[in-house]
């Protein structure tokens, strides 16, 4: 429930006056250092913000304090409500980050950067506009969280939305209209993310006010009551089924709600009935221990209540297609007014907010990313548990350190939201808006800034590709080193892009580069290339060198396959002396940095493959072990073992090479699952060495561990991608 503060004073009062009053209104609920905390936020605001005026003809004071009393009356820490009040000063009468850090500490200081982000966002409702499409608004709400690190900067934007929302009634109609629109559409759902339950239901009827007024007055009017009215029926009922419960002995948590006109609407179109048909206007929920109390509840309801004929559904009997289980039915209340009744244990209440089985998640989500719903899960138990935590503020930042996002979310400069993962770079969005924007990108801006092709992108920039008619991809975009391309997408349209060119240009510059090699490596007998073809599992010597140009194969690769090399000063008698040519020993796919002729092996423990971040290990008499860079072993070792460290980096590979790898994939237990996972094994060509699975009953989850042969990270990382789209996939990654 939310809690009553404060109405502010009318709009005539001044802002200096309005300020004074709110302030008093807040003495019983935050405690007197916070208190002077947020007073010195009132005073920045009045510095920074004037006598400046919003659209609906309020001056900004006046609209951040009202949404800083929304949050309070949501029972808000001071913090929150702080950033709301300085929400646009950053940068402004001297408030910069390090400014804002001291005075009011770096979380508030961080939330305000968060806010001005947002902010910039060259209009959020352009955004919206640019592409009014389903998947287009998924986007955009993911945009919003994922620029907020912090989940009470999002309370902060849903609240200063709600109180624009309150205040356009004297705004232009089709201004006001797209002002609604864009609260339906984005706002109102993200609110609904976040279970903020208060906020939703606002913005939605006030939404519906303004998109459908004449729908909206005929629901009200068919209502015939008021929400406090039908707030004290629930309560009533509430105690009445609190009294039975106690009188049985079952434990049971009620809790009741109002539906409100939005979600009648919605039902009554989504239905096509009439008002009188819908029979959850009013109603309860009951949460119990057992199965087994859950239908002894239903008993107590139908015996207080006559029930509703054909109104009775058995979820629990019968689970929903996402595994809802529940039962609902409806019943005749006191006063001859239908309610509705919803009785399910605590464990269906966890999976039907937070699990598959969520509203949200099942019904607004577009596609499967278990990262981001898991991220979302955590935000709304935190804002649900926050009063109730001994320290929220070092869980948020335990939060920031374990839920870090896995993607980022880029506007392009006719504000269309792209998705693309952690780390991309502006030549990955190049080729993700399209093939041939990216084959001729020479340059980038990000937020009107030249930028290196290899800039990480960051969560609410806005990116321009710079493009010459005749430019052409590089070969160093291929390069892992240099970092240019990070998705699979982009690198493969860089490798068709090259495949597509000019054959004979490809085989002549692939006939330049072995002849160069093979010179260097002095090699005087040079074989034909058709001798060397077949070991490539090419038909043609032709088509083995216009590989070498196009990049396919790598040049070294093939000299090493020629054979041994001659001398070129003769002996005394005219014989040529040969050598053995050099081969290191052990794995020859990595290169000892500084030191010759080593034998090497890959750590059983990590499974570094091309082209892994690595390092080696001097061992006692085996060589040198090559693990990846993050291995946990190597973490943990002592300084004196730190010694044994050395660098190494990747060889050019042998076509042919392939490299184990142990994958871990956790999934929602079903029929088929399986089956789904060996499909993405064969489309991505890789073999399975070993597979061990495990059913986790009481999560309903699976686990799966497979070893498998890859021939570099570009690969595993297009596995793991293909992996992740299956349905009900939670999580892949690398075993450790």
């Amino acid at each position: 429930m939310v809690r009553p503060v404060y109405n502010l004073p009318d709009d005539d009062a001044d802002d200096e006056h309005a300020i004074r009053h709110w302030l008093d209104s807040l003495a019983d609920r935050y405690p007197a250092p916070e208190l002077a905390r947020i007073a010195s936020a009132c005073a920045a605001l009045r510095r920074c913000r004037g006598d400046r005026r919003i659209e609906t003809g309020e001056t900004q004071v006046r609209h951040l304090l009202s949404t800083a009393d929304i949050l309070a009356r949501l029972e808000m820490d001071h913090e929150t409500l702080i950033a709301a009040l300085l929400n646009g000063c950053l940068d402004r009468e001297g408030l910069d980050r390090a400014s804002l850090s001291r005075t009011f500490g770096p979380d508030i200081a961080r939330m305000v950067e968060d806010l001005t982000r947002i902010g910039q966002l060259a209009n959020v409702e352009a955004i919206i506009a640019a592409k009014d499409q389903p998947e287009h608004e998924e986007n955009l709400r993911r945009l919003l969280l994922g620029i907020a690190e912090d989940v009470r900067v999002i309370l902060v934007v849903l609240a200063e939305r709600l109180h624009l929302m309150r205040a356009i009634k004297n705004l232009e109609p089709r201004r006001r209209t797209r002002i609604a629109h864009d609260t339906e559409r984005v706002y109102a759902p993200l609110a609904n993310r976040l279970g903020v339950w208060q906020i939703k239901w606002e913005l939605e009827d006030l939404s519906l006010r303004y998109l459908e007024p004449e729908e909206y007055k005929r629901i009200a009017r068919l209502i015939a009551e008021r929400r406090e009215e039908r707030e004290r029926y629930i309560a009533e009922v509430i105690d009445t089924l609190r009294a039975r419960f106690a009188e049985t002995r079952i434990r049971a948590e009620i809790s009741g709600r109002p539906k409100h006109i939005y979600s009648i609407w919605k039902k009554m179109r989504r239905k096509n009935v009439p008002i009188e048909e819908i029979f959850d206007l009013r109603a309860v929920r009951i949460m119990v221990e057992s199965v087994a109390d859950c239908y002894a509840a239903l008993g107590i309801v139908h015996g207080l209540w006559r029930h509703i004929p054909h109104e009775f559904d058995d979820y629990i009997a019968t689970p929903k297609g996402n595994l809802y289980q529940s039962l609902h039915t409806a019943v005749v209340g006191p006063g001859d007014k239908a309610l509705e009744v919803q009785i399910r244990t605590h464990e269906m209440h966890r999976h039907a907010e937070f699990g598959i089985a969520a509203h949200w998640a099942y019904k607004e989500a577009r596609g499967h990313d278990a990262a981001f719903q898991r991220r979302l899960i955590w935000m709304r138990n935190w804002l649900e548990l926050r009063n109730e935590m001994e320290d929220a503020g070092e869980t948020l930042e335990r939060f920031r350190a374990e839920f870090e996002p896995e993607h980022i979310y880029v506007l392009t400069p006719q504000s269309k939201v792209i998705e693309l993962p952690k780390g991309a770079t502006p030549l990955d969005f190049a080729y993700a808006i399209h093939s041939e924007i990216g084959n001729r990108c020479r340059g980038a801006r990000v937020n009107g800034r030249i930028v290196p092709l290899n800039y990480v992108l960051d969560s609410g920039e806005t990116v321009e590709i710079l493009t010459q008619q005749n430019a052409t991809p590089s070969r160093d975009w291929l390069s892992p080193h240099h970092r240019y391309l990070t998705t699979t997408r982009a690198r493969a349209r860089v490798r068709q892009w090259f495949k597509q060119q000019d054959h004979d240009q490809h085989a002549h510059e692939g006939r330049v580069l072995l002849e160069r090699e093979l010179t260097r490596l002095g090699i005087v007998e040079k074989p034909h290339p058709d001798e060397l073809a077949g070991r490539f599992n090419f038909k043609r010597g032709e088509d083995l060198l216009a590989a070498i140009g196009r990049g396919d194969v790598a040049v070294g690769q093939v000299a090493r396959q020629v054979g041994e090399p001659r001398a070129e000063a003769p002996r005394e008698g005219g014989e040529l002396r040969t050598r053995a040519p050099h081969r290191p020993r052990g794995n020859s796919a990595v290169v000892v940095q500084g030191v010759d002729d080593l034998m090497t092996q890959m750590a059983q423990c990590c499974k570094p493959v091309p082209f892994d971040r690595i390092v080696g290990f001097v061992t006692r008499g085996r060589g040198i072990t090559i693990h990846r860079a993050d291995c946990a072993n190597l973490r943990h070792l002592p300084p004196a073992e730190s010694e044994r460290l050395v660098q190494v980096r990747w060889a050019d590979q042998p076509a042919d090479a392939s490299y184990p790898v142990d994958l871990l994939v956790i999934a929602s237990d079903r029929k088929g699952l399986l089956r789904d996972v060996s499909s993405v094994f064969s489309d991505v060509d890789v073999d399975l060495l070993s597979s061990e699975t495990h059913a986790e009953r009481t999560t309903d989850t699976a686990s799966m561990r497979f070893t498998l042969e890859v021939r570099n990270l570009d690969q595993l990382q297009r596995l793991i991608g293909k992996l992740r789209q299956i349905p009900d996939v939670l999580e892949v990654r690398r075993a450790r």
